[in-house]
């Protein structure tokens, strides 16, 4: 049992698989964990509170800020979105690892409070991304070309992360994640 955990914050633009490579990795390490986001936006098909986000209202939301119960926190797409203080903190000191499945400007914050490593997952091509968005079928068109102008601003982003991964193989990108994770291990053991 490791005396304290590490952060992990993998960001990475909408349909990219940072989700997918993160599940993958905590089926297969036990002692890694994931911080579920806070969000104001609505569930999409599929998705259940408490398991994929703690879905909250503007006011709820608004209030968590007011009591400092945020590590960090953005508004991404008209949403707000924010990472639980008290989790974080509570897994590191259980000694597990914590991935924070966030975006650009939420790395930033984290790197600017507290000690963590951080990983930028892109896809192989804007064509690819563009792709695997409309394969998704959960955005509308506008939506879709507001994501890839998004995902533009974010590989801008790369130099400001650790690790940079390019998904163009799942099983070879989740082998990097993991190789990254032992070797992180090995430079914070005590």
């Amino acid at each position: 049992m490791r005396q304290k955990g590490l952060v992990f914050v993998v960001s990475a633009p909408a349909g990219t698989g940072k989700t997918t490579l993160v599940q993958m990795l905590l089926k297969r390490y036990p002692g890694c964990v994931e911080s579920i986001s806070c969000t104001t936006r609505l569930p999409r098909p599929g998705e259940v509170k408490d398991e994929h986000y703690h879905f909250l209202s503007d006011e709820e939301f608004d209030a968590k800020i007011a009591a400092g119960d945020f590590l960090e926190w953005a508004q991404v797409f008209g949403y707000k979105y924010g990472t639980s203080k008290s989790f974080v903190e509570h897994e590191l000191k259980r000694g597990h690892h914590v991935f924070l499945v966030i975006d650009t400007q939420g790395a930033k914050k984290i790197r600017e409070k507290i000690d963590a490593i951080l990983i930028f997952l892109s896809a192989p091509t804007k064509a690819e991304l563009r792709r695997r968005l409309e394969e998704r079928k959960t955005e509308t068109a506008a939506i879709i070309e507001q994501r890839l102008a998004w995902a533009e601003k974010e590989v801008q982003e790369i130099p400001n992360y650790d690790y940079h991964i390019v998904n163009d193989d799942l099983n070879e990108a989740y082998q990097q994640i993991a190789a990254i994770v032992a070797l992180e291990e090995k430079k914070h053991a005590p």
